[in-house]
């Protein structure tokens, strides 16, 4: 359940996605797109998976609630509009590990990104909060995510939700990313978190939209837990 490489801007949720409000996206046919049986058990394990983990998850929720309140002043779950399949944009949850108000921040920061392309990320952000660096590290800020995957704005497993100003940049052949539900964590969180290129980062997220399968899905949930435990989330 690794956290995206992308800054987090506030913004204005959407609460429906009209025509207007969707990203013009090109799509080459992959196998999330077949109304097949594997799809609506992908959505069932989402559901069931997603329920289970709110429900296991609540005591330590609250915990991590209270650490945020007491430790800097702001709102406990940070909102952002994100892109999603098919360019339907939705409202992105997370518990919040910044000071408040960090986006007005990050153009004095752009010079020290540590990613290629339209990417950003700061392994040592000085954003970031105390209890927000214990989150990021073991991706415990992501927890809030199961409450889009049961509004089925995202699955468990898929393309990390990119923002808004994101996508506009993206060529067309990215644009394939849109294919398919963004998820939670991915084949580029498991396997290439620590590579900063762009390339690596669409080239495995593209992969997953061709080669999707429930054995591929289940392999990146195993994967997901020893990455999550060597805690390399920041």
């Amino acid at each position: 359940m690794p956290g995206s490489a992308a800054p987090l801007t506030r913004e204005t949720p959407a609460t429906t996605a009209p025509e207007a409000h969707r990203t013009a996206i090109i799509l080459v046919p992959g196998r999330l797109e077949r109304p097949t049986l594997a799809r609506r058990v992908k959505r069932a394990i989402d559901i069931v998976g997603a329920s289970a983990g709110l429900l296991f998850a609540a005591p330590l929720c609250a915990a991590i609630a209270l650490a945020i309140r007491l430790e800097s002043p702001g709102s406990v779950i940070y909102t952002s509009t994100r892109v999603g399949k098919r360019g339907k944009r939705f409202c992105f949850y997370k518990f919040r590990t910044m000071v408040d108000h960090a986006e007005d921040r990050l153009a004095e920061l752009q010079a020290r990104n540590e990613r290629s392309g339209i990417l950003f990320k700061i392994a040592a952000d000085p954003r970031l909060t105390r209890v927000g660096r214990v989150l990021r590290k073991y991706s415990l800020d992501e927890l809030p995510q199961l409450a889009n995957v049961l509004l089925g704005d995202m699955s468990l497993v898929g393309p990390r939700p990119a923002l808004p100003s994101e996508v506009e940049q993206y060529p067309a052949d990215c644009r394939r990313r849109l294919a398919v539900t963004p998820g939670i964590t991915g084949l580029w969180q498991v396997r290439s978190r620590g590579d900063p290129s762009w390339e690596r980062y669409v080239e495995l997220d593209l992969r997953y939209v061709n080669e999707w399968s429930l054995w591929l899905d289940f392999k990146i949930l195993l994967w997901t837990v020893p990455a999550v435990l060597r805690g390399t989330g920041v």
